[in-house]
């Protein structure tokens, strides 16, 4: 078919009002990501614990921003029946799983399934802030032991 699709109206999908699909919830997450002004005010940066503050709720799911300074974690757990996306906000997050480590900077996206474990950790000099949206809403965060994988990935 040839020409512009937003002229054809009958073609167009209503924008929900919640997102129902792993993509309409990642493009949630951006978003919230480009709207600093509705999350930026809010973060606060604790020594002792990881700070977080749940920025928004819908039908089946909610949004929660973290802050994480220098050497903070989340140890390594899974979400139980929830799926989820991380983006992180500002800084650089990494992420030590049973298959290797990934960094995160800042504007990057990780979908993950029910029971996917990770350690999330900063390992920079630098504050971070990341956005994290499950759905369902997060019920439980089973926390894991260390596995020989994830030590070998452990900063010295």
């Amino acid at each position: 078919m040839a020409g512009d699709i937003l002229a054809v109206q009958h073609l167009l999908q209503p924008a929900r009002e919640h997102p129902v699909t792993v993509a309409e919830f990642a493009g949630l997450a951006r978003s919230i990501a480009e709207d600093r002004a509705s999350w930026e005010h809010l973060v606060q940066y604790d020594a002792t614990t990881r700070w977080y503050h749940r920025l928004r709720t819908g039908p089946g799911y909610e949004v929660w921003l973290l802050s994480w300074v220098p050497g903070q974690g989340s140890g390594l757990h899974d979400h139980g029946s929830s799926s989820g996306i991380l983006t992180v906000l500002d800084g650089e997050l990494t992420e030590h799983t049973p298959r290797g480590r990934l960094s995160h900077r800042a504007g990057s996206q990780r979908v993950f399934a029910p029971g996917y474990a990770h350690e999330v950790v900063n390992d920079t000099l630098d504050g971070a802030v990341s956005l994290h949206v499950y759905f369902p809403g997060l019920t439980e965060m089973p926390m894991h032991s260390c596995s020989p994988a994830r030590e070998e990935h452990a900063p010295a």
